[in-house]
């Protein structure tokens, strides 16, 4: 009848099943609607509200790609009434995107240089054999690298440097489980820590650039270099410690690898002037995010970048077509466009005073419960989305807690890059876990003491510290 088979029927209840949680979270959409608006707050901002959950609900539960939630975020706001099309797609794109998008086609470009084992053996080098050194050199050059060029960039250069040190030292993952984790590790959680350290670090700080500057406060680079880099170098031994109090490794040192890993190298094609240039670029590309982001935008000097690799014939455009991700682009931008919104409606207003008001007499009573407050809930936040979009939702909202935007924008852009809990909660994370050599409880293990350590330092750092400069 009508045409349905019994087979239709069958195929229908499987897609139910599968999208299960995409039709609860319709539902749960349509009674928020159908329920009145709160006192205070515009049809608008409540409606950005809505959008807001169910677009929590669609990330978590993730019952359709990622990029197909950013197109979800998009359409509603335009059919709620929350911006004309125009106006939304300004939104959606600005010099934040340009820079996630300028700095994935910079990682492409870096990455075909093939730089992996000439780094591998530098750090090497200057740690020598011990596993507790490498371990540090691991995190120190993850930390440093990713302050300036984004932890998507170094964990995908540093992985093959650490898998390949672990398959030089035995040739059976399962002997070398602990320094796996350690070395890998390493990597991913130095990333996180390092990509605190400067604007150019990650999506993040930009996204709260933005909204700093929308609030007519402006934080130039070396400033932002000035009051949070030495958290940075802080966490960088921490980071080592901890890990190898975690896992403790089966060898102590690692002399058969790194032996293997020099006759690599001696093998392999001498660098030339070409790989200079390709350097003395990217060179550029750092002095010009340091010295004229203000005026130009860390998105424009990225594509900049990205513009000379192509001139130069470092890379294809069709290697950049096929490994950048494009959808972790348009979900950056739908993050932004959501995040402007919850502003623009008055509802990260609205949200920020009904946590002032359950908070308010304990943070003028004791100010740095402010500051944990906000730390922990960025932090719970990042280990669900992604940090670029934990601030993207966060930022507007916790700018308003306290009397100091620029102070608690900080806050919560730093603990947004506590994703130390799951494999999903950081790029960096994500890229580890791909290489099989760790497994999703390893990041519980060793993520709850890394994330306990990480807020408190950050909430004793930001009321001490930062005190030499107000």
């Amino acid at each position: 009848m009508l045409g349905f088979s019994h087979r239709s029927l069958a195929n229908f209840l499987f897609w139910v099943t599968q999208k299960k949680w995409f039709l609860i979270t319709m539902m749960v959409g349509i009674i928020l609607m159908l329920l009145p608006t709160p006192d205070g707050l515009s049809l608008e901002g409540y409606r950005i509200i809505i959008i807001v959950i169910t677009a929590l609900m669609l990330i978590v539960t993730e019952p359709i790609p990622l990029p197909a939630i950013a197109l979800y975020i998009l359409i509603s706001e335009v059919y709620l009434g929350i911006g004309s099309a125009n106006g939304i797609a300004k939104s959606f794109m600005n010099d934040a995107v340009f820079f996630i998008m300028g700095s994935l086609m910079l990682a492409v470009a870096i990455i075909k240089q093939g730089w992996d084992t000439r780094i591998a053996l530098g750090i090497i080098k200057i740690t020598g054999n011990k596993t507790a050194n490498i371990a540090f050199g691991f995190t120190a050059i993850s930390a440093i690298l990713s302050s300036f060029i984004g932890e998507h960039t170094v964990a995908a250069i540093m992985l093959p440097i650490g898998m390949t040190l672990i398959h030089f030292t035995s040739e059976n993952d399962e002997k070398v489980q602990n320094i796996s984790a350690v070395l890998l590790f390493s990597i991913a959680y130095g990333c996180l820590v390092g990509s605190i350290g400067t604007p150019s670090g990650g999506g993040r700080n930009v996204i709260m650039i933005d909204y700093l500057r929308s609030s007519n406060l402006s934080i130039s680079y070396i400033d932002w270099m000035l009051l949070v880099y030495p958290l940075v170098l802080i966490q960088i031994p921490i980071v080592s410690w901890i890990l190898i109090k975690s896992f403790p490794p089966e060898y102590n040192q690692l002399d058969s690898g790194v032996r293997k890993l020099v006759v690599q190298v001696a093998k392999s094609a001498e660098l030339t002037g070409r790989n200079s240039v390709a350097a003395f670029i990217f060179l550029l590309v750092f002095l010009g995010w340091i010295f004229f982001s203000e005026t130009i935008g860390l998105g424009t000097i990225a594509l900049t970048g990205v513009l000379m690799y192509l001139v130069g014939g470092f890379v294809k455009w069709e290697d950049l077509s096929k490994n950048t991700h494009w959808g972790v682009i348009l979900l950056f931008g739908s993050t932004i466009s959501l995040g402007a919104n919850i502003k623009s409606t008055g509802a990260a207003e609205w949200l920020a005073g009904s946590v002032i008001n359950i908070i308010g007499p304990i943070l003028n009573t004791l100010p740095f419960l402010g500051d944990l407050l906000v730390t922990i809930m960025t932090t719970v936040m990042a280990n669900v989305l992604s940090s670029s979009a934990t601030v993207a939702v966060l930022g507007p909202i916790t700018m308003n807690i306290g009397n100091d935007p620029m102070h608690m924008g900080l806050v919560t852009a730093i603990s947004s890059a506590f994703g130390y809990f799951t494999a999903v909660a950081a790029p960096a994370c994500t890229i580890v876990y791909s290489s099989g050599m760790v497994k999703a409880k390893d990041f519980l293990k060793v993520g709850w003491k890394m994330g306990l350590v990480s807020i408190f330092l950050l909430v004793i750092y930001a009321n001490t510290y930062w005190l030499l400069f107000s």
